[in-house]
């Protein structure tokens, strides 16, 4: 297994303002994986490391510590920074970006089109094909990233 420094760095998100007084900033979170704002986490940026010291739910985002950024004066300037991270190995988790340029094929083998966008959608997010067509993720059977994606759907889909 490839270690922290050799996995992929994805973006997870992005610090949106300072908040309050003491550098706290809010930071719109790009994963479900909260476990990327928890005590001790360090997060790369253009400008360096940033390790987190406290975070908290608020709203739809999370006020976040780093231990760089102690006044609001700090927090201004780090307005607007991207927030990533090296993938979590998780076997489970399709990650966004192995779906791209990945031929899609139906349970016949029959070649459906190229992933060129992936769409966020409520029930499930929607893989774009260069054929127009478009299919929910919850439709996938398995993936070799960035090669292949196979689909069970239902009939009539690509009609």
């Amino acid at each position: 297994m490839p270690s922290a420094d050799e996995r992929p760095t994805l973006e997870v998100g992005r610090i949106i303002k300072a908040h309050g007084l003491r550098g706290q900033v809010l930071v719109d979170l790009w994963t479900d994986r909260h476990e990327r704002l928890d005590v001790g986490v360090e997060l790369s940026t253009h400008r360096g490391p940033l390790v987190v010291n406290a975070a908290a739910a608020h709203q739809d985002r999370f006020i976040v510590s780093f231990d760089r950024i102690v006044t609001r004066e700090d927090a201004e300037i780090w307005r607007g920074v991207v927030l990533s991270a090296p993938r979590i190995e998780d076997d489970d988790v399709i990650w966004i970006d192995q779906l791209f340029g990945a031929q899609v094929f139906d349970t016949s083998s029959i070649l459906r089109g190229v992933v060129v966008d992936v769409e966020s959608n409520p029930a499930s997010d929607i893989l774009v094909l260069d054929s127009g067509a478009l299919v929910p993720l919850t439709f996938v059977t398995s993936v070799e990233a960035n090669v292949r994606i196979d689909v069970d759907v239902p009939e009539g889909l690509f009609e």
